[in-house]
Parts: C-alpha cells; sequence; structure tokens
C-alpha cells in the first residue's frame, strides 16, 4: 500500500466523515483527498517525478499531513523535516537525501533562506500559508494543477527516508519502503484495542511516532485532531471535548499530566489507548497512571529503523487476569509483535537463552532497507543477518523484552558493568524525582564514576545524599551514584529524550 491508501481506505467508508481537525475546523475524507490531489498534480507539474524526494518542514498542521499523501500519490518518497532541529542538521539531511522539492510553513522562512543556497538540487520551494521571497505560495501553486497520474507502488520501494536526528556527528538517513509501513500499521491494528472511527489527539510531533500512528486510525475511517502546538491543558480539554480514543505521550509529558492540576476532574473515559514510548518510562509514574488516567496505558518500542512496533505492551497485559496490576511487567518493553522476530546476540553473533543480557537484534517485514547511501553503516546494522537495535536487554521467561541499557551508556566502574538505565529506573522511584540521567564520567580511581543528574518534581525539594542512600539501598554500593547534581532541568531531544552527551559536556570541563 502507498502511505495514500490509507486515507483512501477510510474515504471509502464515507466521505463525509471527519478526517483531520485543528483548531475547530474539520476537514472531511472527500476534501483531504481532493486536496491531496491537487498537491500530486502539482508536483508532476513542477515536474517531480517517481522516486524523488519530497521534504516537508512543518509542526503539526492538517495541510501539512495532507501533503504527505500528495506526495504518495505523485509517486515521490515523503521526506519529513523536524522543524526543532538545527539548520545545519536539516541541511545535511536534504542533502543526503537529494530533495528536489521542499514544502514550509511561512514560520520556518529564515530557516530555509539559511540553507536553501547549499542545497543545488532543491528547485522546487513552496510555502504552505502565503508566498515569500524564493517561494511559490501554496494556493498559486496547486492552481491550475493538473489531475495527477498516479502511481502504483512497487515491491520494495521506498515511500519515507527519515533521519536518525542523532545528537553526535552527521544524520543518518533510514530508508522505509512500503511494506515497512504496512507492517507497521497492520502491527498497531493488532496490537492494541480498536473500534469503528477511532479519534486520535496529536500532540506529539507528526514528524516522528505520532505521525506513523495516524495511518492505521485513517485505515479505520477515523478522525485525527491534530494540535499546532504542546499545551496540556489543551490536551485534557480536547480529549474531552472531542471524546478521543487514542493518543501518543513520551513518558516525560506524561509526568507532567499526572502534575498538571485538571487531570482528575476530566472526564477521560472515552479514552482506548493512551501510547507511550521513546524513552523509558518509571514503573512507579507508571502505576499511578493506570490508577488515575485509568487501564489505557498501551507500549510501544521500536526506533527509526524499525518503526514503533518491535515489542508491544497493550493496555490489558499491564494487569494480571484478576484485575491487579502486573507489577513484574511494568519495567518490560511488552512482548515481541507477531511479525517480528526478537532475540539477544553476544558480541560474536551468538543467541542467547532467555535471561541472559545481550544485544536486542530485530528481523522481520518491519526492518528497514538500510541506510540511505551509507553502505558501511548498513553492513555493521545487519550483521549477521539480524538488524543491531544497539539497546542491551533480555527476553524473560514469559517472553517479555526488558530493555536494560543502550550499549553506549554502560559504565565500566571499578571493573563492573554498570547499567546507567537500571539507576535511572531506582531513582525514578524516589517521590521527589521528576527524571534523571545517569553517565560514566572520568575517574581516576574507579575508571569511571556513576554520575546522576536528577530533575526534581514540582515543588519538591531532596538533598543529594538521600538519593545516594535510596539507590544504595535498592542496587548496592557498586551501582550507586557517586556524585549526584540537581538540575532544573534537563537537556532534551526534539522528542523529549534526554541528551547525555549535552549532560557530559556540561560536567567534564568543570569536573575532567
Amino acid at each position: 500500500m502507498r502511505l495514500a491508501d490509507y486515507l483512501d481506505k477510510g474515504a471509502s467508508l464515507g466521505g463525509d466523515a471527519p478526517c483531520l481537525t485543528m483548531n475547530g475546523k474539520t476537514l472531511g475524507y472527500d476534501e483531504v483527498v481532493r486536496r491531496s490531489r491537487e498537491v500530486a498534480g502539482a508536483l508532476q507539474a513542477s515536474g517531480i517525478r517517481r522516486g524523488d524526494r519530497v521534504a516537508v518542514l512543518s509542526g503539526n498542521d492538517p495541510l501539512a499531513l495532507t501533503c504527505v499523501f500528495g506526495i504518495s500519490r505523485a509517486g515521490a518518497v515523503w521526506c519529513p523535516v523536524n522543524p526543532r532541529n538545527e539548520a545545519e542538521e536539516n541541511r545535511q539531511l536534504l542533502d543526503l537525501f537529494g530533495c528536489r522539492c521542499l514544502l514550509f510553513q511561512r514560520r520556518f522562512a529564515p530557516l530555509v533562506d539559511r540553507i536553501r543556497d547549499r542545497l543545488p538540487e532543491l528547485t522546487v520551494l513552496v510555502c504552505l500559508d502565503g508566498a515569500v521571497d524564493g517561494a511559490v505560495g501554496f494556493e498559486e501553486w496547486i492552481d491550475g494543477a493538473p489531475e495527477p497520474e498516479e502511481v502504483p507502488v512497487a515491491a520494495g520501494e521506498l515511500c519515507m527516508l527519515a533521519g536518525t536526528g542523532g545528537t553526535t556527528g552527521k544524520p543518518k538517513g533510514v530508508r522505509l519502503t512500503a511494506e515497512n509501513m504496512a507492517t507497521a500499521t497492520a502491527l498497531t491494528l493488532m496490537s492494541y484495542p480498536f473500534g469503528d472511527r477511532p479519534r486520535y489527539l496529536a500532540l506529539a510531533p507528526l514528524t516522528h511516532s505520532a505521525g506513523v500512528l495516524t495511518f492505521p486510525v485513517l485505515t479505520l475511517g477515523g478522525e485525527v485532531v491534530i494540535m499546532p502546538e504542546p499545551d496540556l491543558g489543551e490536551f485534557l480539554r480536547l480529549i474531552e471535548h472531542h471524546r478521543v480514543t487514542h493518543a501518543f505521550l513520551p513518558p516525560t509529558v506524561i509526568y507532567g499530566l499526572l502534575d498538571h492540576p485538571a487531570l482528575d476532574s476530566t472526564d477521560l473515559t472515552s479514552l482506548r489507548c493512551l501510547w507511550y514510548g521513546a524513552a523509558p518510562m518509571s514503573p512507579t509514574r507508571l502505576e499511578e497512571a493506570l490508577v488515575r488516567i485509568g487501564p489505557v496505558l498501551g507500549q510501544l518500542f521500536g526506533q527509526t529503523e524499525a518503526p514503533n512496533m518491535i515489542s508491544t505492551l497493550a493496555p490489558a497485559e499491564h494487569f494480571h487476569e484478576d484485575g491487579t496490576i502486573a507489577r513484574e511487567r511494568l519495567s518490560s518493553a511488552g512482548r515481541p509483535t507477531p511479525l517480528t522476530q526478537v532475540a539477544v546476540m553476544d558480541a560474536a553473533g551468538a543467541l542467547l537463552p532467555r535471561g541472559a543480557r545481550g544485544e536486542i537484534v530485530v528481523r522481520g517485514p518491519l526492518v528497514m532497507a538500510g541506510y540511505h547511501e551509507d553502505a558501511e553503516a548498513t553492513a555493521a546494522a545487519s550483521k549477521y543477518g539480524w538488524h543491531h537495535t544497539g539497546d542491551v536487554g533480555y527476553l524473560d521467561e514469559e517472553n517479555y523484552l526488558h530493555i536494560v541499557d543502550r550499549m553506549k551508556d554502560m559504565i565500566i566502574t571499578g571493573g563492573f558493568n554498570v547499567y546507567s538505565a537500571e539507576v535511572e529506573q531506582a531513582l525514578r522511584a524516589h517521590p521527589a524525582v521528576q527524571d534523571c540521567a545517569v553517565l560514566g564520567l572520568p575517574d581516576d580511581k574507579w575508571g569511571e564514576r556513576v554520575t546522576a543528574v536528577v530533575q526534581l518534581r514540582p515543588g519538591r525539594e531532596v538533598a543529594a545524599g538521600e538519593l545516594v542512600a535510596f539507590v544504595k539501598e535498592r542496587l548496592g554500593s557498586v551501582k550507586t551514584p557517586k556524585q549526584v547534581e540537581i538540575w532544573p532541568d534537563l537537556p532534551r531531544s526534539k522528542i523529549g529524550k534526554v541528551l547525555k552527551p549535552e549532560i557530559r559536556s556540561r560536567l567534564v570541563p568543570v569536573r575532567g
């Protein structure tokens, strides 16, 4: 299936049904289909051909999402560009992808001006909300566009090129095929509760997991309610107003939701699944969410290279059959999905038995077609015939996947291996801790000393020594931080992940 086929499938269930909603304005399916056809026709009239790369630089917006389906109809490849990236990172991605067309919102015109002269292949620039210098306005661009020649998808053909958004070095481009997207969509529909015409609230950036999750919703003829800016009070209001059934939030945003004064007075009974993922979640706060938000939390684990659905923990799996919370599962990433093989591998390529720790590896139709124009990185990631996730973990006796740490984040202190994620989970169990990051810093005695940087919950205070004692009681002295810093906030990426390299760069010059 093309990406446009998910929209068309929803339209076939009723063209007048609400499709995309923002700020109180709703577009029906027939209108979104019509506009996506206009985009496809305008792309082809601008010289865009099958396989050409077309980038979209926009915040959450119905027109930007509609353009994704137009790109698909024209047979081109969608290149989502995150507006929160630095200009140079976006330039590198557009150059790597060889993008010929860029569709962007006016507010990002200054960013475009800084990079366009160094993108020789970029010949078509369209501003989605009015003409600006060097770019045609969207309405003028589509005016008089011919009927598009719709291009069917071929086996193995790309539908999306996504940047990895790495925090160091040049970003890599992930080649995702129509089969990858179809697999992710099918697994979403298999793994979580859906009914007729779900209503999905998109607060998180549509350039990431939140965007991919629109495809199964649209396939069912559902409505996507789009938030242009993140606002937790508005998020709660929209759930109640639109009777929202599905939403996705990173754990840090769920923590903010749990601390929001309007949470307990909001009617959340329409929710069937509140997805969480993209970073580890505190089991303590997850249990709180299950009680206060409801038995609707659903975890997804994936990465850009294998979108969203490597493993899942459906809402029902957070509980035992007798209705009690399954606390032993809350620290897991759920079970491997039906169309995906998941194993744990040692450094020599041998698959390990249950309970043994090693690198989590994956194979199946969810896994990317490789890194764009980077044969060396592709070969390294697919060594021994499996995709290497870079995560350390294990499978337990019930086949639940436990992610222990990123391989690059493991700390070797005094000759012992310490997994930073394990220490972070212990710290997050403290009632005063909102979030934290644990890393190893150079140390003359220990080689690396376990160091924790902690962000406290609003209105809370705690001494560093109390946190040290709290972890020591749970994990022992080897894994206990030798250094604890309390910061008002932690540096984060575009999707809310804590940026450990930035934390390290702040601490090492001072602590050296």
